[in-house]
């Protein structure tokens, strides 16, 4: 399983809020670097080209602003 944190696409957030674009915006508001797409893309080529024998059950990603899904570091603004 790969289990991202805080990532900043078009969609996932509009359609969290039900197309509130005000509401969305918020979600990233002040977080320097949150992931991308191309991020977890990545992760996921890494973990599917791995060994036959090697067996990775939970890759978590998250960016370097976010401890936990509650707390994330967001500059003033």
């Amino acid at each position: 399983m790969v289990a991202p944190g805080m990532v900043a696409t078009e969609e996932f957030s509009l359609v969290r809020f039900n197309g509130d674009t005000e509401r969305a915006a918020k979600v990233y508001e002040g977080v320097e670097a949150p992931l991308t797409a191309d991020d977890v893309a990545d992760a996921i080529a890494f973990v599917v080209t791995r060994p036959a024998h090697v067996n990775i059950d939970l890759l978590v990603v998250k960016p370097i602003a976010q401890a936990a899904p509650h707390k994330v570091a967001r500059t003033a603004g």
